[in-house]
């Protein structure tokens, strides 16, 4: 990384009402360590040492909107109620105090979810079709009145981040929770004007950005988090070619979305045939708006993968040279670290300051330390 200029990656960034002292981002990691569901002063802690590592945009880890089956998953936060809310503002205010600026992602895991999971138990799964994923049954699917439920949810799960003082949104539109399974026609078999073509299928996530948009005026932000890849299938695409995306991307811009988080596995994947973009260069290149790239920055081997993975290999800047290469052609503006972050809250000091050797791995061991 020595012969490369990593200066880009340490300038300001600024779009719309969120400002940001250089272009790192903290990637969004799912976490289970908010007892009954409320973010405490532990969550609070471990976000201000990212922030005061100098990172520039914070995003939460999922948090869940009040809809009934919005949740998944034990112990993660929740973006509504009283004591959640109140949970956020104390994360909001380390933060800050700390010179951080953080957003929240907010979801709904649709067909994700399993029963006995969520302050209601007994709630199913809802998701566009009933469907985990193609041939395989969880769940009801979604009338209209629930579907306007949860658009609804997600615009007040936006406000309500604004009033307790976060820098922006994030919708998790990703992975294969329930707004990618509107998005995914291996997920969406409906026959209503919510699925059949690209268009229909993109018009959930469409009607929650505009609600979003309504609820909190233009000055802030909304992120979108999207990926060709679900957890289902880590092969799966919702657009075959550039023109699909093009078309898919133009809706949601539109709509209102500030900023394009285009998550992958690997960043320095090309996404298609006859050009070396990624998917957030492609993003960036055809929706010119700011973009966020993601996928394994910072680590020397991939730790999620199909089966049972290893994880071995250490954290270090192993192929951060091409990462600075592609952000000092502008094809992307933010750069999203996940793991390595996690592991080292002062990844990003030590890129900047030449000490690349000082980066804690990432490893079996790390794995049981992480705060």
């Amino acid at each position: 990384m020595s012969n490369n200029n990593s200066d880009k990656l340490f300038e300001s960034f600024t779009v719309g009402g969120l400002a940001l002292k250089n272009r790192t981002v903290m990637a969004p990691m799912t976490r289970t360590f908010s007892p009954n569901y409320i973010p405490n002063s532990d969550v609070a802690k471990y976000y201000r040492r990212r922030a005061a590592g100098n990172v520039g945009l914070i995003i939460t880890e999922g948090t869940f909107i009040s809809h009934k089956a919005a949740n998944g998953y034990e112990r993660v936060p929740a973006i509504f109620g009283e004591e959640a809310l109140a949970g956020w503002k104390h994360v909001v205010d380390e933060v800050h105090a700390a010179g951080g600026k953080i957003v929240p992602q907010i979801w709904h895991v649709g067909s994700v979810r399993k029963e006995g999971i969520g302050p209601d138990k007994s709630v199913p799964a809802y998701s566009p079709s009933g469907l985990y994923k193609p041939g395989t049954p969880n769940g009801v699917e979604m009338s209209q009145v629930d579907i306007d439920e949860v658009v609804a949810s997600f615009a007040q799960a936006a406000l309500d981040a604004k009033n307790v003082g976060f820098d922006g949104v994030e919708v998790h539109g990703a992975h294969g929770y329930l707004v990618d399974q509107f998005f995914w026609e291996g997920t969406n078999q409906r026959v209503d004007g919510y699925g059949g073509s690209l268009e229909n299928r993109t018009r959930f996530g469409v009607e929650i950005v505009q609600a979003i948009r309504a609820a909190v005026g233009n000055d802030f932000p909304i992120i979108f988090r999207f990926s060709q890849w679900k957890q289902q299938d880590y092969h799966a695409k919702l657009c075959q070619n550039p023109e699909e995306l093009a078309l898919f991307l133009s809706l949601l811009s539109e709509a209102g979305v500030d900023i394009f988080h285009a998550s992958t596995r690997r960043f320095w994947l090309p996404e298609f045939e006859g050009s070396t973009l990624n998917l957030a260069g492609w993003t960036k290149k055809l929706t010119q708006k700011p973009v966020i790239t993601v996928g394994s920055v910072g680590l020397d081997s991939d730790f999620t993968g199909e089966g049972n993975t290893d994880l071995g290999g250490a954290s270090n800047p192993t192929g951060i040279e091409g990462l600075l290469t592609r952000l000092n052609n502008d094809e992307f503006d933010l750069v999203a670290i996940g793991r390595a972050l996690l592991v080292d809250p002062e990844w990003v000091n030590k890129i900047r300051d030449k000490k690349e050797d000082q980066i804690a791995p990432f490893n079996k061991d790390a794995l049981m330390k992480l705060s």
